[in-house]
């Protein structure tokens, strides 16, 4: 049986990665595979290639990047509204852990 706090970790993983990428992206701009790979780095799990595509395509779509392709690469850059979305989703978090 696997733990709820395991249980809880994938849930935020899977179901919350625009979070993760929008939160790497306040850094600066990146492209799909250096967005797969950092959040392996800074938050100790994997995701696909095609997944990272997935979902930069899903926030391009509702205005939270922009992207523009330099050679053979598309780097992703965060919006303001993207920027409004962490903020709110942070502050949700806080408030979550408080209680």
């Amino acid at each position: 049986m696997q733990r709820p706090s395991e249980r809880l970790k994938r849930k935020i993983e899977k179901e919350n990665l625009w979070l993760f990428i929008l939160s790497l992206l306040l850094k600066r701009r990146s492209y799909a595979y250096e967005v797969r790979d950092a959040i392996k780095e800074r938050f100790g799990f994997w995701i696909g290639t095609v997944t990272a595509y997935k979902v930069l395509y899903l926030l391009e779509q509702g205005g939270y990047v922009t992207s523009t392709t330099e050679g053979r690469k598309t780097y992703y850059q965060i919006t303001q509204q993207g920027k409004d979305e962490v903020r709110i989703a942070r502050s949700f978090l806080r408030t979550m852990l408080k209680h």
